[in-house]
């Protein structure tokens, strides 16, 4: 059985969101409790450790990282730099910024990103040292939408971008990989990574949907990124065609020495905000092809975050089954 390292920290249940939000804390206690029985009792559990700001930097900037310090309710605001303010509406949770129309940041907001990032930055750390097959980071915030000049879309930072950047700088990865079943598309990450010739990126996701990117045209400056959209209401068939097709082979061929997950579970036929109707099957299906892709290129090298996810009985059940897959590599 394969060493898996869960990263987690409280920071990531605390991340405030206003009342009826539906990326709240309760998405990390459902997925805490999922990965609670004896079943997973062989994964090394490891509290995720703080980023610092220079390896968020390297992908946000060091602009947009200080404004955003800055805006926090912990710290001084500066809402001149940053345009965040406090929105009128939240008369029920006074100490929440509001960055665009989706996305806060409460007082432990800021350091639960900067964990997020941290511990995608540690597990990149342990597949490359050869401490871990692969890793799986159970945070809150999300972070594929999180473009490097604005976060977005419930996320702050691009924790993924973050870590794939870090397994180049700190490992010498020359081709670094990401690949994205979250039912919305990745903006973020394909923003970040369109004019590098060393990362790809690929993605399915329901179309049309937020945040209107994805298109199977975008295909990013050195024809690095593949897109592959589904319509509303298709379900496992049209996914796993889409997957098996195209995007799997695509990842072989760019040959990648690490792979990235952004693991959104939200495309569940049962979540609130996705149309498309998978199963637990399907996501038990794409994490075992994934991996076995990283086993043929890069020695199993995984790194796998938690993204989407609405219904809190669906996401319990997917994590468990993809942490399954991890474990069983």
């Amino acid at each position: 059985m394969a060493r898996t390292i869960l990263y987690t920290h409280d920071d990531f249940g605390g991340h405030e969101t206003p009342p009826g939000h539906v990326e709240h804390s309760g998405r990390f206690h459902a997925v805490s409790k999922a990965l609670s029985g004896e079943a997973f009792a062989p994964l090394i559990r490891r509290d995720a450790p703080r980023a610092s700001l220079d390896l968020v930097e390297a992908v946000h900037g060091t602009a947009l990282v200080s404004a955003m310090d800055a805006a926090r309710p912990s710290a001084p605001r500066n809402t001149e730099t940053f345009k965040a303010s406090q929105a009128p509406s939240l008369e029920d949770a006074p100490n929440l910024v509001q960055i665009d129309g989706d996305t806060f940041m409460g007082p432990t907001s800021f350091d639960a990103a900067l964990r997020a990032a941290g511990a995608a930055a540690a597990g990149v750390d342990a597949v490359f040292n050869g401490e871990a097959q692969n890793a799986f980071v159970a945070a809150r915030p999300p972070g594929h939408h999180a473009e490097p000049g604005r976060p977005m879309g419930f996320c702050l930072f691009n924790s993924i971008a973050i870590a794939a950047m870090h397994a180049r700088a700190a490992h010498g990865a020359a081709r670094v990989a990401v690949v994205d079943f979250d039912v919305h598309h990745g903006n973020g990450t394909q923003a970040a990574f369109w004019d590098d010739e060393g990362a790809f990126f690929a993605s399915s996701h329901e179309w049309p949907q937020y945040p209107g990117t994805g298109a199977d045209e975008e295909r990013g400056a050195f024809d690095n990124i593949c897109n592959a959209p589904i319509a509303s209401g298709e379900g496992g068939a049209a996914f796993q065609r889409a997957w098996g097709r195209r995007l799997l082979p695509a990842l072989s061929d760019f040959d990648p020495d690490v792979i990235l997950i952004s693991a959104g579970f939200d495309a569940h036929g049962a979540d609130p905000l996705g149309g498309l109707r998978l199963t637990e099957a399907d996501f038990a299906w794409v994490s075992a092809e994934i991996i076995s892709v990283a086993k043929d290129k890069c020695d199993g090298r995984v790194v796998s975050l938690l993204e989407g996810g609405y219904d809190l009985t669906a996401l319990g059940r997917c994590v468990a089954t993809h942490l399954r897959a991890l474990m069983a590599a």
